[in-house]
């Protein structure tokens, strides 16, 4: 087997056209050379050098074998810069799972950054379907995953969670009161939660995290929402309130371009929250690509 360190070496050689003159760029001795080359052509079978005046010249032989150890230097040098820029997080694939309201009003600003800084890093994005994206996110089929979770008084920004999910807190999405234009409480700038424990309700969200998020708020305040209609997105649920069919609560991130037959009240004690996480593996130090994006997303979420 031919051992690379030596077809180097021949290049060196070869490049300098003696073994003397590679022996003192390289700071060896010219018998240390010479030693190496009469090792290399053991391993080639070959002849590689032969003298020609003072100096040497490659046979046919070591001529390919120089060129090889070229190509092989310059994937070297290549690999070495590749993982360089890994290391620093400039290039690298991660994977991403978000659910539609997050791709829009978190995911694109911070990608955008991210493709500034790191034009070198491929992001997959997949949408979330019904499906849960977190054991995926366990079993490394992706590398993070936007949810929402119900957040505890005093909660650490992140936490590890039993099955070894870590979640990093990004923000918390309250939520407002949609009302149609001519409602009687659409006179008041802000909403007691139970001025609308009497109306019927539009629903915005299907059954899960988000859902909870107003179902808990509710029960706190002392009733349980009278659902007439459901909807499945919440431009579906405002185009219903406007309709007069009733109220609903729809997240701030959910209210871009709402519809202009209705009217948006903020809703206190208590103010419904949903908290939105990354969910990533933990414990231990994330790998330098998935740190940018937490990066980007932990700011693209600063107000």
């Amino acid at each position: 087997m031919l051992d690379m360190r030596r077809m180097q070496l021949l290049r060196a050689v070869v490049t300098s056209g003696s073994v003397t003159a590679a022996a003192r760029n390289l700071g060896y001795t010219p018998s240390a050379v010479s030693q190496q080359m009469a090792t290399l052509e053991k391993e080639a079978g070959i002849t590689l050098l032969e003298r020609s005046g003072r100096g040497v010249r490659p046979t046919e032989a070591g001529r390919l074998l120089t060129e090889y150890a070229a190509l092989i230097g310059r994937q070297v040098a290549e690999a070495e810069t590749a993982l360089a820029d890994l290391r620093a997080g400039r290039t690298g694939r991660v994977v991403v799972r978000y659910f539609a309201t997050m791709g829009a009003t978190l995911l694109a600003p911070a990608l955008a950054e991210l493709r500034r800084e790191q034009p070198g890093l491929q992001v997959d994005l997949r949408l979330t379907g019904s499906d849960d994206p977190l054991p995926e996110v366990r079993e490394g089929r992706a590398d993070a995953a936007l949810v929402v979770r119900p957040k505890e008084p005093g909660e650490p920004q992140d936490r590890l969670s039993v099955d070894g999910v870590r979640f990093v807190h990004l923000l918390d999405d309250t939520y407002r009161a949609v009302l149609p234009k001519g409602h009687r409480l659409a006179t008041k700038r802000v909403l007691e939660l139970t001025d609308l424990a009497e109306e019927p309700w539009v629903g915005s969200e299907w059954p899960g995290p988000c859902l909870d998020a107003i179902l808990t708020a509710c029960g706190a305040a002392g009733f349980s929402p009278d659902f007439v209609v459901e909807s499945e997105d919440y431009a579906t649920a405002q185009g219903f309130v406007a309709a007069g069919l009733g109220v609903s609560l729809v997240p701030v991130t959910g209210l871009a371009g709402h519809h202009p037959a209705v009217v948006v009240r903020k809703v206190r004690n208590p103010e419904p929250v949903r908290a939105i996480y990354a969910a990533v593996r933990g414990p231990g130090p994330d790998p330098d690509p998935l740190r940018g994006l937490l990066d980007a997303l932990r700011r693209a979420a600063t107000p």
